[in-house]
């Protein structure tokens, strides 16, 4: 268990120097924020091509590394996501966006 959220870590920190300038910008502008299934989402429809490229690298990324510490730790993706998520919300500085368990934007 303790690979696990080692790994968990790692995905949380790699994940966000790699898109540090981009991601970061669009979660302080209000347009993304973390949805409720260890993914990124729209808070703001519609999106630009600029914000839709940031969040389908993002989640691409995200899916990866999901799928490599689920088979790491023989759990499944979506366990993996929901950690994950929980983390990240955790994570999420005031200003910014997360999705609660109902599916609904909220303000931190």
């Amino acid at each position: 268990m303790k690979k696990f959220f080692l790994g968990l870590m790692l995905v949380v920190v790699g994940l966000n120097s790699a898109f540090a300038l981009d991601l970061r910008e669009a979660k302080a502008k209000g347009l993304v924020g973390e949805r409720n299934d260890g993914y990124v989402g729209y808070v703001v429809k519609p999106a630009s091509a600029e914000v839709k490229a940031v969040v389908k690298e993002v989640n691409n990324k995200r899916k990866a590394k999901f799928a490599a510490t689920a088979g790491n730790n023989n759990i499944t993706i979506e366990q993996v996501a929901a950690r994950f998520y929980q983390r990240a919300v955790s994570q999420t500085r005031a200003g910014h966006y997360y999705q609660d368990a109902g599916g609904k934007w909220v303000k931190k």
